[in-house]
């Protein structure tokens, strides 16, 4: 291994790695999807071209379009936006939200800080008040409730650390499967043992036993269980 490389994958320690087909399997959305929002996109309306920048900039930068890197964070990020976009929330009001909340939280990720799990409807009132007009409030208001719950519902499997999202558990909210940008570099993994979830549930398919896979990991069966109803819950991007 050349120490470019070397020295890279020390670089990733503590961030988490993913391709954006990885992000789209593990946020069940299409890969069209993250790649317009942090890629960006260039549409035609009128007969003129506009072009629509990345909602931020990710915290691996990109060199080469094969070596597109998100980390842990950004993938956070894109789980609200997912779930804002789910309930209704123009992406023009997220990108404002955004914008607004980075300066209120002083970080490059408000969206997964605990200042914006306490203060995200306020947040997002008062940035998408700016560019309304009265007619508009009352639906602002309404929308503010639904940006609330959406805020809600998201936080409740994930776990702050340090004023920030420090792991994410997908699997129902259980504490058996984490995805942690410090261990497998943010991969999903059941949660005592540190084996991939794709790991166990691949070499169950590939030995027939449940109970065999258990023993051959040195993890607990229903480790493995939840291993296989996990993977089994998510789809190819």
């Amino acid at each position: 291994m050349a120490t470019t490389d070397i020295l890279r994958n020390a670089d990733l320690f503590g961030v988490g790695s993913y391709t954006i087909q990885e992000a789209a399997r593990l946020l069940r959305t299409p890969a069209i999807n993250i790649s317009r929002w942090m890629k960006g996109y260039s549409y035609r309306r009128g007969g003129q071209t506009y072009t629509s920048p990345p909602l931020w900039k990710t915290q691996w930068p990109a060199n080469h379009e094969d070596q597109f890197e998100l980390g842990f964070r950004d993938l956070i990020e894109l789980r609200f936006v997912k779930a804002f976009t789910e309930a209704g929330v123009g992406l023009l009001a997220i990108r404002n939200c955004l914008d607004f909340a980075r300066e209120l939280v002083e970080d490059d990720h408000p969206f997964s800080t605990r200042r914006f799990r306490t203060d995200g409807k306020t947040v997002f009132l008062e940035s998408a008040s700016q560019a309304a007009d009265e007619k508009e409030m009352l639906d602002l208001k309404r929308r503010q409730y639904v940006f609330g719950q959406v805020i809600e519902r998201t936080f409740k499997d994930l776990d702050i650390e340090a004023d920030a999202v420090a792991r994410w558990r997908p699997f129902n909210g259980k504490n058996s499967i984490v995805v942690d940008p410090h261990r497998s570099f943010g991969q999903p993994i059941a949660a005592d043992s540190g084996v991939p979830t794709i790991v166990l549930a691949q070499a169950v398919e590939a030995e027939g036993s449940q109970e065999r896979v258990a023993r051959l990991f040195e993890v607990s069966l229903a480790a493995v269980r939840d291993a296989i109803r996990f993977e089994s819950t998510l789809g190819t991007a």
